[in-house]
Formats: C-alpha cells, sequence, structure tokens
C-alpha cells in the first residue's frame, strides 16, 4: 500500500524516465552467480575430506583429486552431485526405519538425526536435498521438529555448530568472535534460550532454533552456508530440571538479569559488529521482557531484527490483509476488521502494533487513524479482557487495553473470558499467539458463528503443533467451508466431502524472515525500517492470484518458497533505496540499485542467490 504506492511514484517521475528507459535498451551486466564464485583453500588432502563446507567426497573428479592430493582417499568411482543425493534418499528411506534412538524418538526427530550427520560431512549436498524437498524437511529442520530437538539437545549433540557466549565470558568475547573460521560473516541468528518456540525456558538447548532458522536462511534466501553464524548467549537458565540435569551442557545457575543482562548481550552486539560491520542480527526466542527492550535498544543503531516480534507480525499482517480480499473485499477495507487477539506476549504484542500501523497508514497516518486503528483489537490474556483497570499492566500492552467508555455498551469487563468476548465483539478475525493449545475451544468456535463477516478468520499461529490453538478439523467441523484458516505449524487440508476442501494455511515465518535478511543484506541497509519490514508484508499479501485467495488459499506453499523470497527480497531492496537508507553491496552502490526496474530488482536479487552447486576449488598456499 503505502510502500507500494510510494515506490509507484518514483519510478514514473520524470527525471527517471530517460534513465529507465536507456536501462530498458542497455540492460545491466550482472556479475557471477553466487554460487558459481571459486574457493580458494589453503589446505589439502584428508583436510578437505573433514570439512562439511567444501567436502564432496565421490564427486571429486580425478583432475581434482590431483590438484587436492586427493587421490587414493576416495573409492575410484567418481560419481556426480546427483548419483550421490540419489543414494542418500535411498538410505534415509530404508535406514529412518531403524535410526528411533528408543520408543520416546518419533521419525520426524529420527529424520533430523540422519540429515544431521549429512549437514556434518557434506553441507552443499545437505542443502540440495533440502532446497528440493523443501516441504518435507521444512517441518524437520524448522518447527514443529525442531522443538523437540530443543528438548533433547544434549543427548543429540555430537559437533559444535555456531557459537557460545556465556555470562563467563565477559570481557573477552571480542576477542572470542575471531575464533569462528569465516572472514565474512552475512547473518547471525542469535538466542538467549529463554523462550524457546511455545516451550518455554530450554537454555542451551535452544541453539537448535538458531541453526534451524539459518537452515531455511540458506535454503529460502539463498545466503552462503559459509557465511552465516548461529548464536547461543549463556545466561544461564530458569529451568529447574535442567539446572539439576547432569548431561545439561550449558550454565547451570539462575539467568542473569537486569543490568548485568544487557551488558551481556551489548558486549556481544559490540563484537560482531566489530568483526563483521556488515552482519545482520536476527533476534530468536528471547522472552518478551526483553523481546521488545532488545529491539528498542539496538535497532536504529545496528542492522538487526527481532523474528517474533517484526517477523511473526508481518507474516500474520500478510494473512489478513489475504483475509479481506478471501471475504471479496478490496485490501483498503482492513482498517474496518474487527480482531479478537489470545496472547499478550512479544509475538502477539508485535502483531496487535504492526496491524494498527498498518490500518493508519490506510486511514490517512493521523492522530485520528491512530485512534481508529486502535479500536479494531481486543487483546485477551491468561487474565482475560485487558481494559485500562488492569492493575500492573503490561506497558507495551498499554496503549490497546479497552477503556471504560468502551466497556459499557460492549457488555464487557476487565477480565472477561475469550469466549465472552468473541460473543460481544463478533469479530472478523480471531488471533491465537498464546502458546496455549486447544484455547480455541468448541464453545469459541461456536461463539464466532455469530461473526460480523460472513467468512470469518481463525490464525492459530503458536508453535509448535500442540501449542496450535484450534487444529483446521476442529474449525472447518464448526463452521463450515467459508471459515477461512492459518496456523503456525503445519496442518493437512480437511476433506469436507462432496469434492470440497477446506484449506490449511501455514502462517510461518518462513515467508517473510529469509527475504527481510537477504533484502537488507542486498541493499546494504544501514538499519531494517519499519517501511522495509511493511513492504514485505505486502509483497507477500499480493502473492497470491485472486482465484487462489478466493478459494480460501491465502500463504502459498512451501514449494514456492525461492521465488517468494526473491520477491520478498527485491521489494526489500526497493524500499530501503525509496527511504535512502541503502549503501550498496558489493560491485552494485546505492545510485545503482537506484537505477534499476522492478524487473532488474529481481534478477539482481536472484543472481546474488547462492545456490548448492559443488564450487571450483582452487588450492593455495599459505
Amino acid at each position: 500500500m503505502a510502500s507500494i504506492s510510494r515506490n509507484l511514484r518514483r519510478s514514473l517521475a520524470p527525471d527517471r524516465l530517460p534513465r529507465l528507459l536507456l536501462l530498458s535498451q542497455h540492460p545491466r551486466e550482472y556479475v557471477t552467480a553466487e554460487c558459481h564464485r571459486p574457493v580458494v583453500l589453503h589446505k589439502r588432502g584428508p583436510d578437505i575430506l573433514h570439512d562439511p563446507w567444501f567436502n564432496r567426497g565421490t564427486a571429486f573428479s580425478m583432475t581434482e583429486r590431483d590438484r587436492l592430493g586427493l587421490r587414493g582417499l576416495l573409492p575410484p568411482n567418481v560419481v556426480c552431485s546427483q548419483q550421490q543425493i540419489d543414494r542418500f534418499m535411498l538410505d534415509l528411506k530404508r535406514l529412518q526405519r531403524y535410526t528411533k534412538d528408543g520408543p520416546s524418538d518419533t521419525y520426524p526427530l529420527a529424520k533430523w538425526r540422519i540429515l544431521n550427520r549429512l549437514h556434518d560431512r557434506n553441507e552443499t549436498m545437505y542443502y540440495k536435498v533440502l532446497i528440493d524437498n523443501i516441504e518435507e524437511y521444512a517441518p524437520i529442520v524448522y518447527t514443529p521438529t525442531v522443538g523437540l530437538v530443543c528438548q533433547n539437545y544434549s543427548g543429540l549433540f555430537r559437533r559444535p555448530r555456531g557459537m557460545y557466549f556465556s555470562a563467563e565470558d565477559r570481557g573477552e568475547m571480542m576477542s572470542m568472535v575471531y575464533n569462528w573460521p569465516a572472514d565474512q560473516v552475512d547473518m547471525i541468528v542469535v538466542t538467549d534460550g529463554s523462550r524457546i518456540l511455545g516451550l518455554g525456558d530450554l537454555g542451551v538447548h535452544g541453539i537448535g532454533i538458531a541453526i534451524g532458522k539459518l537452515d531455511l536462511y540458506v535454503a529460502a534466501a539463498g545466503i552462503n552456508p559459509q557465511r552465516v553464524l548461529p548464536v547461543m548467549i549463556d545466561v544461564g537458565t530458569n529451568n529447574e530440571k535442567l539446572l539439576k540435569d547432569p548431561l545439561y551442557l550449558g550454565l547451570q545457575e539462575h539467568r542473569l538479569e537486569g543490568d548485568e543482562y544487557v551488558s551481556v548481550i551489548d558486549e556481544f552486539m559490540e563484537a560482531v559488529f566489530t568483526r563483521w560491520p556488515n552482519v545482520i542480527v536476527q533476534f530468536e526466542d528471547f522472552q518478551s521482557k526483553w523481546a521488545f527492550r532488545l529491539l528498542q535498544r539496538y535497532r536504529k543503531t545496528y542492522r538487526m531484527f527481532n523474528d517474533d516480534v517484526q517477523g511473526t507480525a508481518g507474516v500474520a499482517i500478510a494473512g489478513l490483509l489475504g483475509a479481506v480480499r478471501a471475504q471479496g473485499r478490496p485490501m483498503i477495507d482492513f482498517p474496518k476488521q474487527r480482531i479478537v487477539v489470545a496472547g499478550a506476549g512479544s509475538a502477539g504484542i508485535g502483531v496487535v502494533n504492526a496491524a494498527s500501523r498498518t490500518m493508519a497508514r490506510m486511514l490517512g497516518n493521523n492522530e485520528v487513524a491512530f485512534e481508529s486503528a486502535r479500536s479494531q483489537f481486543w487483546i485477551v490474556d491468561a487474565h482475560g479482557l485487558i481494559t485500562e483497570d488492569r492493575e500492573d499492566i503490561d506497558p507495551d500492552a498499554r496503549p490497546f487495553a479497552r477503556r471504560k467508555s468502551e466497556l459499557a455498551h460492549q457488555g464487557l469487563s476487565e477480565g472477561a473470558s475469550l469466549v465472552e468476548v468473541v460473543k460481544k465483539v463478533k469479530p472478523d478475525v480471531i488471533l491465537g499467539l498464546s502458546a496455549v493449545g486447544g484455547l480455541f475451544s468448541k464453545e469459541v468456535l461456536e461463539a464466532l458463528k455469530d461473526s460480523s463477516s460472513s467468512r470469518p478468520a481463525i490464525f492459530a499461529m503458536s508453535n509448535p503443533t500442540k501449542n496450535a490453538e484450534c487444529t483446521p478439523g476442529e474449525a472447518f467441523s464448526i463452521l463450515g467451508e467459508k471459515v477461512i484458516f492459518a496456523s503456525g505449524s503445519p496442518f493437512h487440508d480437511v476433506d469436507l466431502g462432496d469434492g470440497k476442501i477446506g484449506h490449511s494455511n501455514q502462517g510461518n515465518n518462513m515467508y517473510l524472515f529469509p527475504g527481510i535478511g537477504l533484502g537488507t543484506l542486498l541493499s546494504g541497509a544501514r538499519v531494517i525500517s519499519d517501511g522495509m519490514l511493511q513492504a514485505a508484508a505486502e509483497r507477500l499479501a499480493s502473492y497470491m492470484k485472486e482465484e487462489e485467495v478466493l478459494e480460501g488459499i491465502i500463504y502459498p506453499p512451501i514449494s514456492r518458497i525461492r521465488d517468494i523470497t526473491k520477491e520478498v527480497a527485491a521489494a526489500v531492496v526497493r524500499e530501503a533505496v525509496a527511504e535512502d537508507l541503502a549503501e550498496g553491496y558489493r560491485d552494485m552502490d546505492a545510485h545503482e540499485l537506484a537505477r534499476l526496474s522492478e524487473e532488474e530488482t529481481i534478477e539482481y536479487v536472484k543472481t546474488n542467490m547462492w545456490s548448492p552447486v559443488y564450487p571450483t576449488i582452487i588450492y593455495k598456499k599459505d
């Protein structure tokens, strides 16, 4: 909306037309694709075979084996990468049945074990398998299986992946970052393990979520896997079970709080941006009390964002805009939607803040517009409806607390239950970010039948699967075929009979955060602005075709994730240019970025996306 119209006006400005015509006649010559850049190594022989970044096993040609000192260290038959993958997939299908580690293990966790072993020995092949089978394996490397991985990480740990900074490393982090072997790092995902998915405080085990997110950065956004870094900041844990577990790998002491905690995060941020000034840091699964505070502390100084606050909000906004389209209305009608939100944590408040800003922009972006947007939300937490009568109200939720003057005619009061709120408000949308499985009970869903919309929307966004507020089966069985359903974790579509399908949309953050990161990287933006995040959400919202949306499909299939990410990243690049935040990337400076058309921007993004192709390896002595 705002960013789209701004870019349109900008592209049609009279002083730009001659340059656009010139570019259309003389398209830019792009540099070598990211995946085909040669790699210079200072190692030979077994050192290469033991390095998953560069090992390609039996795919090394005889020429390469001679050049790199590998002849005789591998079986004589040279196979192509596809033959390697075929052999791996055959083994995976055969072995996953036998790799369960006792009765508590699951087949998804068994698949994760097998994939992790491949990751340990050959990264290029691992990402080729992941990309080619993204619908099957995204739920393995990411939600929901990553939740099981984090819960069992001490027992699954085989080799270090990423970096660990602890409270005991205070004063040493600036030197520690130089222990990481990569001279260039583009993306860091960092967590303190305090709120992993909806599973609570998992301490140092939370690094599993950072690893999984970066796998998707590589698979979806084409970030070079040699330039990503998962990070765990271990400031202790308040999980009593872990504190008493002799096998726990983290600090067995209670979490730091207050200024001591902030000083650790400050030192980490200064260290990584000193060594890698252009890195992008994504904060992941920090508990609510720190998520907002750290975001506000760093976002105007560093290239960083919080996926739980901003990524979740963007995906939710895209879904909410899609729901308006699915109701047969234009997206400009979004400010008329009545939305009940279950959950007032970092994700819930992040969504409400972003959605209200989107509504306000559509209404004129003035004080009256913001007040009107605020009035469209009813937030319910564990204590019920949040009103201004609430004692010790969370400062982040306070702007959306319902006022006494509003409550009388609504027939509601402080602490009203979710069922009461749905009955009285008759919302167009109920949005769950509560981490409470089954919260949208039969009674809540029955109450939604009286919605003011002929096609109400249910967003059961909490992860992992067991924490979803309801299942699509429950929603469609009670509300019928007209309901729009989306969830954070994957569910199967529902067969409604007579050839009709109840579509289960996965409103997963992976639709946005890879494109936000890639677009920020390729634009060279100094910071990640609200406008850039809004442009990403708008592009995702407009990605689906009209006929798909009217069928109730508001999010695209995961199989199209690289194309989605390319489009989102291009929108982020163009918005960074429009806001004069872009500083360029490699040989493309800010002025050249500004001259690119929309199509050329998409091509620029595509060219800079890494693909899992074995590169040319050149040996050079130290």
